[in-house]
Order: C-alpha cells, then structure tokens, then sequence
C-alpha cells in the first residue's frame, strides 16, 4: 500500500509550506511510503493501485479530483482539510488539528460515502444553481486568503440585493416543482455553504438533499435559515424553503444558468444529478447524520 500525497497550496488562509509540511506531519504518524504528486500533472495516477491511499489537502475542489482518481482506481480517499469551507470535510467530522488529522489517516480507519454525477461528472458535496454560485465565481483568492469561509457570506450579501430570482423546475422522485427561486442546491450530505446544515440528512443515506430557496427579504432569509438550524428541519412546504430528498432529479430553467459544484464552475442547466451510493471508500470515524 502506497500514500500518494497531493497539495493545493493555494487553498486556504494557509500554505504551510505545502507537500513539506504534511509529509513531516503524516510521517511522524506513521504514514510511510508518502509520494508527493500534484493534480497539474496527472502521469502519476497510473500508478496509483487497488487499495493505495490518495490524500487531498486542500478544499471541496481539490477533494473532487482526488475522489475521482479513488473512483477510477480503486483506491482510499482522505483529506486533510486546508481550504476555505471544507463541508466535505465536516460531513465526516473530521479532526482540525493536523496531528489528529495525521494519526487518523495512519489509522487507516474508513467508510463508504455516497457521490452524486451530474452530466456525467462528479461531486461529493452540493451543486448550487443562482445566488449561491456567486462565491465560487466571484470571491477573490485575496478575499479567501484573508476571510476564510465569511468570504462566501460577504459575497452574497453584497450582490443579494440585485437577485430577483429565476423560473425553474424541479423533477424528482418525491415530487414535482415549479416557480421563481433564489438559489436551487443539490446535496449529498449533510453541509453546504460554509456550514449551514441540512436537516435529517447524511453523506451515507444514498439520497440527494434538494434545497430550493424562494426569493424573499434579507430579514426573512436570515429568519427561516435561523429556524432551520434550531428546529433541524425545514419550515412548512411552499414557504421560504422546500426541502425535498431523492435518489435523481432533473433541474430545468427558463435560460441556461451556470451551476457550481463543490465550488468549482461545473456546467449550464439543465441538468440531470443521480446519487451514487456507497461508491466512494474515505478515512473517516463515523459520518455526520444532522
């Protein structure tokens, strides 16, 4: 079994000196061999075999293309989580400190998580579609730097005012909607948006968590998210929020709209996303069930 250590060191509010830094980390855990590799030049996945540890440090993106190279070779994922939001990461509870986060990858404890394709592509945490899109293609990596993850809240707030919303549809195994919405998002777990939870939700329970939000004020906004995070469920159907859990759905807007997925620009609508359950083996104690 081999480690295959691969660094985003633009990620985060820190570099920590990179691949040196984690190497000296996961060494002294007991992690051996660790073979450096960046995702800039890809030759090395060929080498990677059944079993082999792929570890990521960096965020939701840098995650999605590890986990992609795991699928394809049939290795393990882990992550060291070094970037802005990191809700992949909190779905899995995992560890903040770097010589927990080290001892737990030596541990080689680990369970299968679900993903979910989306036009034939991959992702481990949520597609957002509207208001939600803007901090991926807008924050600056300066604003990332030095903000962290209220980088995204700053974002929203200051372009919120300009959302109208969009017409769209939403067809799913549990039902059928239609309307003007704010923001649509496609989850796989239980995280999205820096850590706002999803009630009753995990990344094991081979389900999509449709979180579709209607235009309204700031102040409504703020309320029903504030509700949701005490109360762990949604407000009533056809209110601010429509929560509905699937296995697939089909996402249709009247013009095409970009769509973001584990942070990344990722495709234009319409779009079809499918759960994959259990389809991706990661380093991890127990997974997160809100």
């Amino acid at each position: 079994m081999q480690y295959w250590l691969a660094v985003n060191k633009k990620a985060g509010k820190e570099n920590n000196d990179g691949d040196v830094y984690w190497c000296e980390k996961l060494t002294a855990a007991g992690v051996d061999p660790i073979i450096p590799c960046v995702f800039d030049d890809l030759g090395w996945t060929q080498s990677v075999t059944v079993g082999d540890c792929i570890i990521a440090a960096g965020g939701d993106g840098s995650v999605n293309r590890a986990a992609a190279i795991c699928r394809e070779r049939d290795a393990i994922l882990a992550i060291l989580p070094t970037g802005t939001a990191n809700d992949f990461a909190r779905n899995l509870r995992l560890p903040s400190d770097p010589d927990q986060i080290a001892r737990l990858i030596a541990s080689m404890q680990w369970r299968w998580v679900d993903v979910a394709e989306l036009n034939g592509l991959i992702f481990l945490n949520v597609a957002h579609i509207g208001l939600a899109t803007l901090p991926a293609r807008y924050v600056a990596p300066s604003s990332k730097q030095w903000l962290g993850r209220f980088s995204y809240a700053a974002t929203l707030l200051k372009r919120l005012r300009a959302q109208r919303g969009f017409h769209a549809s939403i067809q799913c195994d549990t039902g059928y909607l239609k309307g003007r919405w704010l923001s649509i998002s496609v989850a796989t777990g239980a995280f999205y948006g820096g850590g706002q939870q999803i009630p009753q939700a995990s990344a094991n329970d081979g389900q999509l968590d449709i979180v579709a939000v209607r235009p309204r004020s700031l102040l409504s906004l703020v309320t029903t998210f504030a509700i949701m995070r005490v109360l762990r469920r949604a407000p009533r159907k056809h209110s601010t929020v429509v929560h509905l859990k699937s296995s697939h759905c089909h996402i249709q807007t009247s013009n095409p709209k970009t769509v973001t997925a584990d942070g990344e620009v990722f495709a234009k609508t319409p779009i079809n996303v499918t759960c994959l359950p259990g389809s991706l083996a990661v380093v991890c104690e127990k997974i997160v069930e809100t």
